[in-house]
């Protein structure tokens, strides 16, 4: 990734989108990553039990890297009883784990309740998704060694289309602290009953309007400008920090004084 070390995270973001279909292409051109991405795309259509991908370490560390489980590749016997989990009965270890990245791990690999007879590796609609996957995870672990913000506001675009409910939100760590921020919820919130967190949650956020792209821009957006303010790192006069905070300092209680009383946000089409 470009080096955005340094600088304000908005500029960071705005320096990131303008160059994201570049710097995707760079990796899939790496040496490193387009030996992986070349080595999965001549053996994956072979596979068709769990057994055959363990065995394959290359093709096995390929798939979990593009999952973001790659700190979890040594964990070999774990990731073989997810992926043979029978996923209908509620003690099997995939609905178990509270990480939601074996899920969907276990239902987009497809290997079903035996680990055998799996179709979608010989589809090459599927290879492709499989690669992107690949690719856009790379591309987002680069941001999160240089810029947390930037990188959990990326997370949150990937992820804002498949959130249906505060429980989406509740169940992943980045998630959670987006919205934390970005709805002026403290963090002291986790420390409720999940039923009451998803409550306030559901409150704040117009789910309906996370299909739609220029809301979740404008979501972004506002997440950024107040992760600035709250790291310090923010001018004063900075005019979208002013709007936000109404023209009354950038503490954080001065943040969350304004949002928490605002009820459920919705975004309109004009710029913010």
């Amino acid at each position: 990734m470009i080096p955005i070390s340094g600088l304000p995270s908005l500029t960071a973001l705005n320096l990131v989108d303008a160059t994201r279909d570049k710097q995707l292409d760079l990796i899939r051109n790496s040496t490193q990553h387009s030996r992986a991405i070349a080595h999965f795309r001549e053996n994956i259509a072979d596979v068709e039990t769990v057994d055959q991908l363990l065995e394959d370490q290359d093709l096995y560390a390929f798939v979990m890297r593009a999952f973001d489980l790659e700190d979890q590749i040594f964990g070999k016997a774990m990731i073989e009883k997810v992926l043979k989990s029978n996923i209908e009965e509620s003690g099997a270890l995939v609905n178990r784990l509270t990480d939601t990245r074996f899920r969907e791990m276990y239902e987009e690999l497809g290997f079903g309740t035996d680990g055998k007879g799996n179709l979608n590796t010989i589809l090459k609609g599927w290879q492709n998704r499989m690669v992107d996957r690949y690719v856009e995870r790379q591309f987002i672990n680069a941001a999160w060694d240089q810029n947390e913000t930037v990188a959990t506001a990326l997370e949150f675009r990937k992820a804002a289309a498949d959130i249906d409910s505060p429980f989406d939100i509740l169940k992943s760590s980045t998630m959670t602290s987006f919205v934390q921020t970005a709805f002026g919820l403290p963090k002291q919130l986790s420390g409720l009953d999940i039923d009451k967190q998803a409550e306030i949650i559901s409150a704040k956020i117009d789910f309906d309007e996370l299909d739609d792209p220029a809301a979740v821009e404008k979501m972004i957006r506002k997440y950024v400008a107040i992760s600035e303010a709250l790291n310090g790192s923010a001018v004063a006069n900075n005019a979208a920090l002013q709007m936000l905070t109404g023209n009354v300092g950038t503490s954080t209680n001065s943040i969350f004084s304004i949002l928490e009383g605002a009820g459920p946000i919705r975004y309109s089409a004009a710029r913010y």
